[in-house]
């Protein structure tokens, strides 16, 4: 599978060992990334429903147990989720890294405070203002995942709580599903290699990712999709949800 693929090239990195350093791209390799990041989320929401299903309703079927809470979004892209979220019951913000795709999200949901930061570095608001943060597959690419938790602590209010979504990546079923779909359209439309694109996409795995998240949170809720059983080789995606302590 694609992971033994990376050890093999000497291209894996260590596992729990963070800041993780990316390779570098050419020229011709960040002109394919930034194109390839573009179509690939404009065929998601028709081509791939189901996986889109899971990917949107989980995070909110898990809100506070108060009125019009403050929601935060890390890495809030093109805004595919925000579009699914409720803005009349909530306050929503979002923290993006792209000053363009910030603004798109403004203009798109002019209701929506979109801020530009890396939440790896910095959240810009204060300590415990928020009820609620979301991560849709985005923990998984986080160069410094342990920083990005520790700012998503400090802003999270005590009994807040953080959802996320994450690729069951390393896995069985999602290398397959990944080879017929977004692997296969790669070479089409490029003709090369498919590789170093998705070696620096998902740097950290769900064990990595679940077991900073426990260090920081108490565990509410997982759910494993599509077979449920909580096996990362025989799912595509998990859900987790997780509460700050009251006392932190």
């Amino acid at each position: 599978m694609l992971e033994t693929k990376r050890r093999e090239a000497g291209l894996s990195f260590k596992r729990f060992v963070w800041p993780k350093i990316l390779p570098e791209l050419t020229p011709e390799q960040q002109t394919i990334s930034d194109d390839f990041y573009r179509y690939w989320h404009e065929l998601i929401p028709n081509k791939y429903r189901a996986i889109e299903q899971f990917n949107h309703s989980y995070p909110m079927r898990m809100l506070p147990d108060k009125p019009m809470p403050r929601t935060l979004e890390i890495g809030a892209g093109t805004g595919g989720h925000i579009a699914h979220e409720d803005l009349s019951n909530q306050s929503y913000f979002c923290v993006e890294l792209r000053p363009h795709l910030a603004e798109k999200i403004m203009e798109r949901f002019p209701q929506v405070q979109a801020v530009v930061g890396d939440c790896q570095r910095n959240i810009p608001f204060d300590d415990n203002y928020f009820d609620r943060v979301l991560a849709t597959h985005v923990l998984e690419h986080l160069t410094n995942l342990p920083a990005a938790l520790d700012q998503i602590h400090r802003v999270l209010a005590p009994g807040g709580l953080i959802s996320v979504v994450m690729p069951c990546d390393p896995g069985l079923a999602y290398g397959f599903a990944r080879k017929i779909s977004s692997e296969r359209l790669f070479r089409k439309r490029y003709g090369q290699s498919y590789d170093w694109f998705i070696h620096r996409e998902h740097i950290n795995s769900p064990d990595e990712i679940l077991t900073l998240l426990r260090e920081r949170f108490t565990p509410v809720h997982s759910e494993y999709w599509p077979l449920r059983v909580p096996v990362v080789n025989v799912n595509l995606c998990i859900g987790v949800t997780l509460r700050k302590a009251a006392d932190r």
